[in-house]
C-alpha cells in the first residue's frame, strides 16, 4: 500500500495509513493495538502516526529504539504516555525528569539491590505457598485473575510489611487492575476526550483516587506510629526523613505498584498458558526444579540454579511485553537521519520490537531454547534487541525483583500442580500496560500427592 509522507525538518517520514479526521490513528490503536503496532515496521524504521492532531513518531527497529533510549537518551524526557500516568504515579521515578529523576533513582536503586531482594524473597515464598495450599484438585481457575491477585498481594506485602498496610492491600487489589486496564486507552486518545463522562474515564478516575487516598492514609499512620525497623519499602522510604515528602513517598510507592504488579501477573499467567501448550518444555522445567530444589521450600539461592525457568520467563516476556512507551525530545535531535525538533513525541513498542521477524526466527512461536547461549550468539540476540525492561538510564529498577518473584512462584507451584486449559476458550491479548490476557481458564490437576 502506498504511504503518504510528512516532512520533519528537511527529511520525510512515512505516515501510517488509516488515519481518520480529528482522531488520527487513535481508532486503529483502540481496535487492534498489537496488530497496528507490529504493522508499522512495514513502512520504515521511523513512522509517523497521529493521536488526534498530534503527530507521534514511532521507532520500529532495535537500532532506532537504542538510539532514542541509550545513545541520545539525554536529549529526551518522559513523553505523553507518562504524562497520562501522572494521576496514578505523580512525579515518581517513572515520570520524573532531569535532576529529580537522577536523585530519586539514586535513592530508590539500593532498595532493589541483591541483598534487598533476598530479604523480600521470604515474602514471595510464603505467598506462593499460601496460593499452592489454597488450590485443590479439580478446581477451575481464571489464571489471569489468580496471578494478578498473587502479584498484587506479594508486591504490596513487600511495600507494607505490617498490619497498617492491610487496608491498602485490599484497595490495591480492587483498583489497580481497573486503573491499568484504562491507562493505555487514555494514552492513545486525544487529551480532550479525558473530559467526557464515559465509563473508562469514570472507572480510571475513581480507581486512581481511591489508590492515592489509601496510600496517603498508610503513610500518615506510619509517620505517626514511627514505622521503622521493618524490611519493607515504606520503612526504607520513610527512613529518608526530610529528603522525601509524604507526597513523594506516595508517588514512589504508586510507581512501584504500577511498574511491578501487572508485569509479574501477566508473565506468570502467560507462562502457565504456554507451558500447557508445550508439555515437553513443562516436563523439562519440572525436572529441573526437582533436581535443583527437591522437596524443600524454594529459596532465593535456587533462582540462578533454574536456567530453564529463566528461559521460559524470558520467552513469555518477549511474546507478551510492554505495549507502548514514549519519549519527548527536549532539544533538536537527529534520529535515523531525520531531524526532530524539541517537543517531538517518539514512541516505541517492546511488544512489536520483540516480534520482529528480521531479528527473531519464527518470531511468534514460543521457543524458550532460543535463549540458550549458543543460539543467542548464533542469532545475534543481545542487549539492543531484547530490552524487556527498557534500556539506558530509564531501565526499570525492578527487573530482578520480578524475575526472582516469578521464579520462586513457578518453582513452588509446578512440582505440586499442573494447570490444564479448560476447553472452549483461547486466551486473547488485551491492551494494557503490557499484553495482558482476557481470561485463561484452567483446571488444577495434582501432579503428585
Amino acid at each position: 500500500m502506498a504511504v503518504a509522507e510528512q516532512s520533519v525538518g528537511t527529511e520525510s517520514v512515512p505516515r501510517a495509513p488509516g488515519a481518520v479526521p480529528l482522531l488520527g490513528h487513535a481508532v486503529s490503536l483502540w481496535r487492534n493495538p498489537f496488530g497496528f503496532m507490529t504493522s508499522l515496521r512495514e513502512h520504515g524504521e521511523l513512522v509517523r502516526l497521529d493521536l488526534g492532531t498530534m503527530p507521534i513518531y514511532v521507532a520500529t527497529s532495535a537500532e532506532v529504539v537504542h538510539e532514542v533510549t541509550v545513545r541520545q537518551a539525554r536529549s529526551f524526557e518522559k513523553g505523553r504516555f507518562f504524562d497520562r500516568l501522572r494521576p496514578l504515579a505523580g512525579n515518581g521515578l517513572a515520570n520524573a525528569n532531569g535532576e529529580l529523576h537522577r536523585a530519586h533513582r539514586r535513592l530508590i536503586q539500593p532498595m532493589f539491590a541483591k541483598e534487598r531482594i533476598a530479604a523480600y524473597s521470604d515474602t514471595m515464598r510464603r505467598n506462593a505457598l499460601a496460593v499452592s495450599d489454597r488450590w485443590t484438585a479439580g478446581q477451575e481457575l481464571d489464571v489471569a485473575h489468580e496471578m494478578a491477585a498473587f502479584s498484587i498481594e506479594t508486591l504490596a506485602s513487600t511495600m507494607f510489611s505490617s498490619d497498617i498496610g492491610r487496608p491498602a492491600v485490599e484497595a490495591i487489589r480492587r483498583n489497580l487492575p481497573i486503573a491499568l486496564k484504562n491507562l493505555l486507552l487514555r494514552a492513545a486518545s486525544p487529551k480532550i476526550l479525558d473530559r467526557l463522562p464515559i465509563r473508562p474515564n469514570r472507572e480510571f478516575d475513581a480507581a486512581v483516587a481511591e489508590l492515592r487516598q489509601v496510600i496517603d492514609e498508610v503513610i500518615r499512620t506510619a509517620r505517626t506510629e514511627q514505622h521503622t525497623g521493618h524490611d519493607d519499602l515504606l520503612s526504607l522510604l520513610l527512613a529518608e526523613g526530610d529528603r522525601l515528602s509524604d507526597t513523594e513517598v506516595r508517588d514512589e510507592l504508586s510507581t512501584i505498584l504500577f511498574a511491578g504488579a501487572e508485569t509479574t501477573a501477566g508473565t506468570l499467567a502467560w507462562a502457565f498458558h504456554e507451558l500447557a501448550g508445550h508439555p515437553e518444555v513443562e516436563r523439562q522445567v519440572v525436572a529441573e526444579i526437582a533436581e535443583a530444589v527437591g522437596d524443600r521450600p524454594v529459596t532465593v539461592e535456587d533462582v540462578p540454579r533454574l536456567p530453564t525457568v529463566r528461559r521460559v520467563l524470558d520467552e513469555v516476556i518477549r511474546l507478551h511485553g510492554v505495549t507502548l512507551l514514549m519519549r519527548r525530545a527536549t532539544e533538536p535531535v537527529v534520529i535515523n537521519g531525520v531531524r526532530l525538533p524539541a517537543g517531538t513525541e517518539v514512541a516505541f513498542s517492546l511488544y512489536a520490537l520483540h516480534r520482529d521477524p528480521n531479528v527473531y526466527a519464527h518470531a511468534d512461536r514460543f521457543d524458550p531454547d532460543r535463549w540458550l547461549p549458543e543460539r543467542q550468539r548464533e542469532a545475534g540476540l543481545g542487549r539492543e534487541t531484547f530490552i524487556p525492561f527498557g534500556a539506558g538510564n530509564r531501565k526499570c529498577l525492578g527487573d530482578q525483583f520480578i524475575y526472582t518473584e516469578a521464579t520462586i512462584a513457578l518453582a513452588t507451584w509446578l512440582p505440586r500442580w499442573q494447570l490444564v486449559p479448560v476447553p472452549g476458550h483461547t486466551p486473547k491479548e488485551i491492551a494494557s500496560a503490557v499484553a495482558a490476557a482476557d481470561r485463561i481458564p484452567m483446571t488444577v490437576t495434582e501432579r503428585r500427592p
